[in-house]
């Protein structure tokens, strides 16, 4: 166990957090002097994790560092039932065979921020597969209906007269039962979670455990500052993206989103954060890109990544840019379409919205309409820039 005291321990494990039950409760389990078992469960649904991925694991990798158990849960039975929090409709289940190629991916990638040696990677169909018929009723039997569907997400879709599948009630329930096979002291979730959080503690008292302590975190708002990261909206910084292409993106974010960053994705505490905003934003901004490619890319690919950046963007130097050999259109094409075919940005949505935020360039001009089309012909060079970090120079064969 760590040698830092309990009120330290306290100050950096609730840093950031949005609900604590409870603070007393945590204290105590704290002060008993063992290692306390850190649950937090990942629905495979996906193959990718991003920073808004890295805010949970980043807590569970500050219990790891005061010396607790922490588990790393992928929910491969729970994802075949699929999540309703904040869905407003039924999402069809994944088969099996779709979650253990997504629950792969994940471990290759978890382990950049939490430490391998130190984590007990768990999938919940170890307790659930055996289940049967007597077990699962039992198990229903600790909830009512009417609790279930006390959730924020049901009370929408039955006012909006959308169905509610049965199998979707199941969710709360199985992840509640998670809680009581690992016997878990702690469970982490987004802030989203916290009826299905909750619901753990309700089942372990009910079959004689102590309740688990429920920790949630923020949702993170992603690069424009307004919805939260998403892949599929674009505003993401992905685990294994490159070196740069980290680093330009952190770069992009707003003054006041870097210190939300600062709260939610680094061990530095509330005072500290305070002390740097008498500093110049832009230090604060490079510290901070810094320390998001160091923890996946070491601090050596860092300090290049920063290097990079200065010499591209921050001193305008565009004679360095890439060349990419394209082929000549047949008539015009969009440049949203062009920008999606060059990987510039990951959606048409996105092209468009990057365009109408004036963060598309061509030829040193920003690009004011979204749907401009373009005709590539034989000979031509085309300077492209895309938001603050993607910069080509097209030449057509």
């Amino acid at each position: 166990m760590s040698t830092v005291s309990i009120q330290a321990s306290l100050d950096l494990l609730l840093k950031g957090t949005v609900t604590c039950h409870t603070r007393e409760a945590l204290q105590a389990r704290l002060s008993q002097g063992r290692p306390l078992r850190v649950k937090a469960g990942f629905d495979p649904t996906a193959p990718d994790l991003h920073l808004g991925h890295g805010v949970l694991l980043r807590k569970m990798a500050q219990f790891q560092k005061l010396g607790h158990t922490v588990i790393f849960l992928i929910g491969d039975f729970t994802a075949m039932i699929g999540d309703p929090t904040g869905k407003k409709a039924t999402r069809p289940p994944l088969s099996r065979e779709e979650i253990l190629v997504n629950a792969e991916t994940y471990k290759a990638q978890v382990f950049k921020i939490l430490d391998p040696e130190k984590t007990e990677v768990r999938f919940n169909s170890e307790w659930s597969d055996p289940l049967h018929g007597p077990d699962w009723i039992r198990l229903a039997s600790k909830f009512t209906v009417a609790q279930m569907l006390e959730r924020n997400d049901f009370q929408k879709r039955l006012a909006e007269n959308q169905p509610i599948s049965f199998h979707e009630l199941l969710y709360p329930l199985m992840q509640a039962y998670d809680s009581v096979a690992l016997q878990s002291d702690v469970e982490l979730g987004g802030n989203d979670q916290l009826f299905n959080l909750m619901r753990g503690r309700d089942l372990q008292e009910s079959l004689g455990q102590p309740a688990q302590i429920v920790l949630t975190v923020p949702l993170l708002l992603g690069l424009d500052g307004v919805e939260k990261m998403s892949k599929s909206l674009g505003n993401y910084i992905g685990f294994f993206e490159d070196a740069d292409t980290q680093f330009g993106k952190a770069m992009s974010i707003s003054d006041t989103l870097m210190w939300d960053w600062y709260l939610l994705l680094t061990d530095k505490l509330p005072t500290e954060i305070e002390a740097m905003k008498l500093g110049h934003p832009m230090d604060a901004k490079k510290a901070l890109a810094r320390e998001i490619v160091g923890q996946f890319h070491g601090h050596e690919a860092a300090q290049k990544a920063e290097e990079q950046w200065i010499r591209r963007f921050s001193e305008r130097k565009t004679d360095d840019a890439p060349e990419v050999t394209l082929e000549p259109t047949e008539g015009e094409m969009a440049l949203t379409r062009l920008l999606v075919d060059r990987g510039l940005v990951a959606s048409r949505k996105e092209a468009e919205r990057l365009i109408t935020q004036g963060a598309v360039s061509l030829d040193g001009e920003k690009v004011s309409d979204p749907q401009l089309r373009l005709v590539l012909k034989s000979g031509d060079s085309r300077l492209i820039k895309a938001g603050k970090l993607k910069l080509e120079r097209w030449v057509v064969r």
